[in-house]
């Protein structure tokens, strides 16, 4: 083991929360797992040793329940955010305003090191609530923590990703796939990528008050994305454009039911390129290598292929 320092991971039970857990675990560290509800975080102790990682009820909006989960922590990091509001107001609550007190409440218990996990896209000035509140949040921290890393991910991909898996299993139910701003690029990156640079801004001397935007090595406009999940799953269904006057109109009248395709403040950022800005840090300056789409995605995708990708029973060695 290299230590057994401690460490409060906020949000540790999400996508890329088990990948930094895993990590953090695999290195000796007691891992504090701060998640609104503990019993969501309980799948993640087997990730190490008996007591070594301890899931926190923690609403980051209380004073109390965020310092019980930062003192006698060595490092925090904090990876809560939303892509849509279920109230108003969740934007600045969660991607603001709950920054801000976890990063105050750090500094002033000594917290040696912090991370904050961000977006591409970030900026107060964004004309999407959700660019504009995770921008903020960037300017928060770095008020409180002038010391903290802040990592902006592209879309972020891996087997339980919310993004390749939601539109492979549209292809499989529906007859064609629906484009919105289709020249619009990306730059998907690999959950473990991002894991690993969580770990790399925790370790590495020289990147406190920086910021790393992370992207992986393709880029790819969002029609060549939706070709390429085809592609993977074996699907050949039509593609067809969405005019953004009709997408908005359908967010509009659809916000507010559960399950809703897309929000008007997802349209405003898809309407953006979501790609590392030239000029600015990343992966290599990290010293770290990020992972192509191709090795990952088809793999976890496979199980949306007629017959899941496997060979029928009576095939099978």
């Amino acid at each position: 083991m290299i230590t057994r320092s401690v460490v409060t991971v906020f949000g540790g039970s999400g996508f890329i929360g088990r990948y930094v857990v895993k990590r953090l675990a695999e290195q000796g560290h007691v891992v504090r797992v701060a998640v609104r509800r503990a019993e969501s975080a309980m799948f993640l102790k087997p990730m190490g040793t008996v007591g070594q990682i301890v899931p926190l009820a923690v609403s980051i909006g209380n004073e109390a329940e965020t310092l019980r989960a930062v003192e006698g922590a060595d490092w925090v990091i904090n990876l809560i955010g939303i892509l849509a509001e279920q109230r108003a107001g969740d934007f600045a609550r969660i991607q603001t305003e709950g920054p801000a007190r976890i990063a105050r409440l750090a500094a002033a218990n000594g917290v040696g090191r912090m991370v904050h996990v961000s977006a591409i896209g970030a900026d107060p000035r964004s004309a999407s609530r959700y660019g504009a509140s995770k921008g903020e949040g960037e300017r928060q921290v770095l008020a409180h923590f002038p010391a903290a890393t802040i990592l902006r991910p592209s879309i972020v991909f891996g087997p339980e990703d919310q993004f390749f898996n939601r539109f492979a299993e549209m292809a499989r139910l529906l007859p064609f796939l629906p484009v919105i701003s289709g020249a619009s690029r990306f730059q998907p990156v690999y959950v473990g990528d991002v894991a690993d640079a969580v770990m790399a801004a925790l370790t590495l001397d020289g990147v406190g008050g920086q910021v790393f935007e992370l992207g992986g090595p393709d880029i790819l406009t969002m029609r060549e994305l939706l070709a390429s999940i085809l592609r993977m799953t074996g699907r050949e269904r039509p593609m067809i454009e969405v005019p953004m006057a009709i997408a908005r109109l359908q967010a509009a009248v659809l916000q507010h039911v559960p399950g809703k395709p897309l929000t008007p403040d997802q349209l405003k950022m898809l309407e953006s390129d979501n790609v590392v800005a030239a000029g600015a840090n990343g992966f290599s300056e990290l010293g770290l290598v990020a992972t192509p789409m191709d090795l990952i995605v088809p793999g976890y995708l496979r199980r949306y292929k007629q017959g899941g990708g496997t060979k029928p029973a009576a095939q099978r060695a």
